[in-house]
């Protein structure tokens, strides 16, 4: 952690929903006036597209059809963490994109599935901020979370991400059902072991928990909607949170437990504007009291 460089995290699994959050943060950036170094957790996959293949491949005849990208065989977690590490230092780094899509080739000039170069990140920023699977991974050689100052996790009910991870990767990849639910198989074990873990190291987490039917998410039609939701928000430290306000300024709301509050799900960008707004200001007010000092 960091007062003069602060590292902003929102770790989720694959279809939880992280790009919401990440909309919010970046409506939060603009109307503060917050520069932010954006990194994007799959830049920091070990392989493209053709090489993963090739790893499944290689995998599946020496007997480990598991391998994911929710583990570490499948990812830089040692340049992810020496990443937060160095900005926290300086507010240096370096990072590179993905380019998934026909759309993103054409912004980066380059064939889908594969990694633009390594590149530093911009000069003179307030924060970084993380958005990807791994912000809180802990394993026997790496510990991401001790480096984050705000770490965020996105956690819908498990039939619900898989819901949405169906959805998109059908509507937006061209899967067929079959070929997610097998994804969705061979990533257990890494889920178990990489993912959940994480979300007990989180400060916030946001769970979104459908009011219809999921029983059975591999037949479902379509995604539940904000307004066949709630959303369970839990803070690990609810010492300085005023739920009071919260409740008074979100129509539905109640409180859980002590730590955790519960919204409509149509609320949850309200929500989330009123809890990051001063969560953020405060890193970065301090990040820059902490710099004035530095160069005094």
């Amino acid at each position: 952690m960091s007062r003069a460089h602060p590292v902003v995290a929102i770790t989720g699994s694959s279809g939880a929903g992280t790009s919401t959050i990440t909309d919010t943060f970046a409506q939060i950036f603009a109307r503060e006036g917050v520069t932010s170094a954006v990194v994007h957790g799959d830049s920091f996959h070990r392989y493209d597209r053709a090489g993963m293949k090739q790893a499944y491949a290689e995998a599946a005849a020496s007997g480990k059809p598991e391998l994911s990208h929710f583990g570490p065989d499948a990812n830089l977690f040692a340049e992810l963490e020496e990443l937060f590490r160095q900005y926290g230092r300086d507010g240096t780094g370096r990072t590179r994109n993905y380019v998934h899509d026909a759309e993103e080739s054409v912004q980066f000039g380059q064939e889908p599935g594969t990694f633009t170069p390594w590149e530093p990140l911009p000069e003179g920023t307030d924060l970084l901020y993380y958005e990807g699977l791994h912000g809180a991974v802990k394993t026997d050689t790496v510990d991401l979370a001790k480096h984050v100052d705000l770490l965020i996790g996105v956690v819908p009910i498990i039939n619900l991400e898989w819901i949405q991870k169906l959805h998109r990767d059908r509507t937006k990849r061209g899967y067929s059902t079959e070929a997610v639910t097998d994804t969705i198989l061979r990533r257990m074990p890494d889920y178990v072991h990489y993912i959940c873990p994480q979300f007990s190291r989180t400060h916030i987490n946001f769970q979104r928990v459908p009011v219809v039917d999921t029983s059975n998410p591999f037949i479902a039609r379509w995604i539940p909607t904000p307004d066949e939701s709630m959303v369970v928000i839990r803070f690990a430290d609810p010492r300085g949170i005023d739920f009071p306000y919260l409740r008074s300024m979100i129509d539905g709301s109640f409180m859980s437990r002590a730590n955790s509050i519960v919204i409509p799900g149509g609320k949850l960008d309200l929500a989330m504007q009123l809890i990051f707004t001063p969560l953020i200001w405060r890193l970065v007010d301090n990040a820059r009291k902490e710099k004035v000092r530095g160069r005094s």
